[in-house]
């Protein structure tokens, strides 16, 4: 196959998913992992995909692009996952923890399944699936209902109501952006609505956010900085957004990810 038809399969399917990994892509089209990576450098210089690590998403361009959760699974794995082991050694046995929707909550609720007798509500499609697939006496999983979002988030007023009757020991919060004057942000209206009816039912809001989302402004805000009892981010966070956050939220506490960061070309 020529370079220019394996790359428009590649864009193709970027498209449609919102985002593909190299070894997926290597797989499709029976290439190695070094000549997709060379696509996705072409690709990307064209100004018609992004490359993250491990592979490459669609271009986001304003305040209400939406990305789905194919296209940010595959941003910051090694940042998201020491984010989320980080955040969940803060939930104490036997809490009410709500979790919202997104890529960092989804990779949290594998280390939650190590936190005995949980309660937990979420409104995330993925996130349930993770705790339904290790069932156990000790935990209870409710998910909301809802409008389904490109980030399999589930919102509304159905999704409204139910949170609103609902009282939790903490909430974990992921956000599309956070920013010193708009705080954290999503591009989607109602899931703004959502969000903010999980924080005020909690008593404590802890946020997991990786370095890229300093700076970040979606259409609607959530909650202002103030409003953040513990943000969990990643080592890469600029001095400038720790000393605004330090000063801001509760406890910020920015954990250290592991150097080698695998397959290299990203």
């Amino acid at each position: 196959m020529l370079a220019a038809m394996r790359q428009a399969k590649i864009l193709e399917q970027v498209k449609q998913a919102g985002g593909a990994r190299v070894s997926d892509l290597s797989q499709m089209l029976g290439v190695s992992d070094m000549t997709i990576r060379r696509d996705l450098e072409a690709l990307a210089q064209q100004g018609l995909v992004s490359k993250v690590h491990g592979g490459a998403t669609t271009i986001e361009y304003g305040s209400t692009d939406e990305p789905g959760f194919a296209a940010k699974s595959i941003r910051e794995p090694l940042e998201k996952e020491a984010i989320a082991a980080q955040a969940a050694a803060l939930i104490q046995p036997g809490s009410a923890v709500a979790l919202t929707a997104g890529t960092t909550t989804w990779t949290l609720a594998r280390h939650l399944r190590n936190v005995a007798n949980l309660t937990v509500v979420t409104n995330s499609i993925k996130v349930a699936e993770v705790l339904y697939q290790n069932e156990r006496a000790d935990r209870t999983v409710v998910l909301t209902g809802g409008v389904r979002t490109p980030s399999e988030a589930l919102v509304g007023a159905v999704a409204v109501s139910t949170i609103r009757s609902l009282h939790f020991d903490v909430v974990i919060m992921g956000v599309h952006g956070i920013d010193a004057r708009a705080g954290l942000t999503t591009p989607n209206l109602t899931e703004a609505e959502t969000n903010r009816a999980f924080v005020d039912a909690a008593r404590r809001l802890i946020v997991v956010a990786d370095h890229t989302k300093w700076g970040v402004i979606g259409l609607s805000q959530i909650a202002p900085l103030e409003a953040v009892s513990t943000l969990v981010t990643d080592g890469l966070i600029s001095s400038e957004a720790r000393s605004v956050l330090a000063e801001h939220v509760g406890d910020l506490q920015v954990v250290r990810v592991p150097v080698d960061r695998g397959q290299n070309g990203s």
